[in-house]
């Protein structure tokens, strides 16, 4: 009965065994579950976010190389354009130096321009071989464009004193076709002054003539002093003088009521000195010793047909030509000449003996013969001669004076009356007879 109540021992063990067995297949199964997940996959399922990713870092490659070929070329274009700015700077260089001609800066601009001939080649030879990068290319990039700008600039620079050359040797051109016009038109003025005292002096008998007659010359003779003055005048403005001072420097105390005015003062500087000596027969020559008439007017009928240039060369040592001689050195001085010329080639021409063809002198000259002839026919007559000028500050008086500026008529105060400012040209006295001088007048203050 015992064994019958009493659990099977081996039935026991059978099923305990089971048991353990089963909980560790589960254990096992769990552990081995766990390790695959943690474990990288070897052959990972496709995805196509993985795919995007991929592509997208080979696009920014190609972009980030094609961005830095790209700025390799123009940095290379920079250095070409620059390259050749500045073979172009040098040529320009070169042709400059050759106008006018200098070796040693041929030589100079030549070596430069092989150089940068050189230096564009072996930017051909590059581009050639694909060999642009420049490193780093900013860098580059900015020395071509400052390189490019300096020999734009040269260029410039080059092209502006090129032109300042040819600027002023067009200005020296106009000048040199200016003066010569005015030489022309000198002379013309010269040839119709000289057929209008032709006409007047042609039907002229100094033994037969009358003090009319030289009242007449004397208004001729003033003419050409006006325009010897006008000429004179235009010289001084030319190489920029100050006609103020200048006119100043003749008489300080004369004040002109209108600018036009000063042309006087040079009028009455030129009178004195060309009619210093007039009432000596022998003039401003060395003294001859009493003159009779007949030689006068032997002297007037000589001159009064003759150009008085064509007379001079070809009687320069006639009365008439030392005459000339010495009115000429005395009136221009050495420093006007210069001024007006830059040299005295024309003065020392006239001390040699010699006489100019200029135009200024032409004028001078036909001024000359007309005082000349002027003085001729003053001795021709029977009675003494002279001459007379009037005080700064004498009365006007209509007998011995002329007003050469009437407007001051107008513009006096009732009753003031008029003085004399300045004798623009002296009168004369032959024998009884009074021909009045020329003033400038001002009003007599109170």
């Amino acid at each position: 009965m015992a064994n019958s109540t009493k659990p099977n021992s081996a039935s026991t063990k059978s099923k305990l065994a089971k048991t353990l067995l089963k909980f560790i297949h589960i254990k096992t199964a769990t552990k081995a579950l766990s390790f695959n997940l943690l474990r990288p996959q070897e052959k990972p399922k496709y995805n196509p976010k993985n795919k995007i990713s991929q592509h997208s870092n080979e696009y920014d490659d190609n972009h980030e190389t094609e961005l830095r070929n790209r700025v390799a070329m123009e940095a290379f274009l920079a250095k070409l354009f620059a390259s050749v700015a500045a073979v172009k700077a040098a040529y320009a260089e070169l042709q400059t130096a050759q106008n006018p001609y200098n070796v040693e800066a041929i030589q100079s601009s030549d070596e430069a321009l092989v150089h940068e001939l050189k230096a564009l080649l072996e930017l051909k030879q590059s581009f050639l071989k694909k060999q642009i990068d420049s490193s780093p290319p900013q860098v580059t990039l900015l020395l071509a464009e400052i390189q490019e700008q300096q020999s734009l600039m040269k260029m410039y620079e080059i092209t502006m004193s090129k032109m300042r050359s040819e600027i002023e040797a067009k200005e020296s051109e106009i000048l040199s076709i200016q003066t010569e016009l005015n030489e022309i038109d000198l002379n013309n003025k010269l040839l119709d002054s000289s057929s209008e005292s032709f006409s007047v002096l042609d039907g002229m008998n100094p033994s037969e003539s009358k003090l009319r007659d030289f009242i007449t010359v004397l208004h001729y003779t003033v003419k050409s002093i006006r325009s010897f003055v006008r000429v004179m005048i235009g010289k001084m403005e030319s190489v920029n003088w100050d006609i103020e001072i200048a006119a100043s420097a003749i008489d300080p105390r004369v004040i002109f009521s209108k600018s036009n005015h000063i042309c006087f003062a040079f009028e009455s500087f030129v009178s004195s000195e060309m009619l210093e000596g007039f009432d000596r027969p022998s003039f401003s020559s060395s003294s001859l010793g009493d003159q009779r008439s007949y030689l006068f007017v032997d002297r007037f009928n000589t001159v009064k047909s003759a150009n008085p240039i064509h007379f001079l060369k070809q009687n320069p040592n006639s009365s008439f030509g030392k005459f000339t001689r010495t009115k000429y050195l005395r009136l221009i001085h050495p420093k006007m000449e210069a001024s007006f010329y830059g040299d005295l080639n024309q003065r020392e021409l006239i001390e040699s003996g010699e006489f100019p063809e200029t135009g200024f002198f032409a004028e001078f000259a036909e001024m000359a013969k007309r005082i000349w002839l002027l003085h001729c026919l003053a001795f021709s007559f029977d009675g003494e001669v002279n001459v007379f000028g009037v005080g700064k500050g004498c009365r006007f008086s209509e007998v011995y004076m002329q007003s050469v500026n009437d407007d001051v008529f107008d513009d006096a105060a009732d009753g003031g009356g008029f003085e004399v400012a300045m004798t623009v040209v002296p009168g004369f006295k032959i024998g009884k007879t009074v021909i009045q001088s020329q003033v400038y007048l001002s009003p007599v203050k109170s």
